[in-house]
């Protein structure tokens, strides 16, 4: 399968991986189908996102999609987060992706939601 630029290039160089000094909320899952694992760390201040990284073992598309899932939600308001969708990636991953490897893409928009669903449920 040929990857778009955008995957290649967060695949080969994220910009987001790592920890997360003071994380907020921490959330991993794991794709049973296909063994992609990834954790997102998010710290919060003010109803925001004020900073995320990730962590994982995974194919290409997913890397890249944890990847731009990061930088997109830095700064953003919790309840805009809450609210993407799998089509908010695929726009910015510029790719086709079949249907058999959506949840690749998807895996890590579930993992934030999981992390602020957590801290929801903890206070």
């Amino acid at each position: 399968m040929l990857y778009s630029s955008v995957i290649s290039e967060r695949f080969r160089h994220p910009r987001f991986f790592g920890d997360l000094v003071g994380a907020d909320a921490v959330f991993e899952d794991v794709n049973p189908l296909c063994g992609d694992r990834v954790r997102i760390q998010l710290r919060l201040a003010d109803g925001s996102i004020a900073d995320a990284r990730f962590k994982g073992d995974s194919c290409a598309i997913c890397m890249a999609s944890a990847d731009l899932l990061a930088e997109m939600a830095r700064g953003r308001a919790i309840r805009d987060a809450l609210a993407w969708g799998p089509d908010d990636l695929l726009t910015r991953l510029q790719a086709n992706i079949r249907p058999s490897r959506m949840n690749c893409v998807t895996l890590p928009l579930q993992v934030m939601k999981g992390a602020l669903a957590a801290v929801r449920a903890a206070r």
